[in-house]
């Protein structure tokens, strides 16, 4: 797992400004130092470029600290997860996952587990129900 520079910047900014305690403090800076940090790299830069010319053109604005985040996902390809989809989408290039895309994706899955069977499929024997061999006593 990866979080990118900016991201870090947002929750650090967040611990402070609601005055968290040491103890809490330290303990986001733990879970931090467990993940991957993306850092700016020309690559990065020229990608928020690219991406900020290309949404100009198309009069779509994303705010400079959500566009640095999409730049980081794009350039390394990889996707982002975010529960803010309104800020995110329309980005070229970007793979954005949202908690509303996973939920739909498991109610999916959950549908076709629920639907019945067609007459023609067969139970497998630990789904059929048990014998009905009277009990021995």
């Amino acid at each position: 797992m990866c979080i990118c520079f900016i991201t870090v910047g947002e929750l650090l900014f967040g611990a402070y400004k609601k005055k968290w305690g040491h103890a809490k403090l330290e303990h986001l800076k733990a879970r931090l130092r467990s993940v991957t940090i993306v850092p700016f790299d020309l690559a990065v830069c020229q990608t928020y470029a690219d991406l900020k010319t290309r949404l100009r053109a198309s009069g779509k604005v994303v705010t400079d600290n959500d566009l640095w985040i999409a730049a980081c996902a794009v350039r390394h390809s990889v996707p982002l997860v975010s529960n803010n989809r309104a800020h995110f989408e329309g980005i070229p290039e970007l793979i954005l996952i949202t908690e509303s895309s996973a939920i739909a994706q498991m109610q999916s899955q959950a549908k076709l587990f629920s639907e019945p069977k067609s007459s023609n499929e067969t139970t497998p024997p630990s789904a059929q129900s048990p014998s009905s061999e009277p009990e021995k006593g």
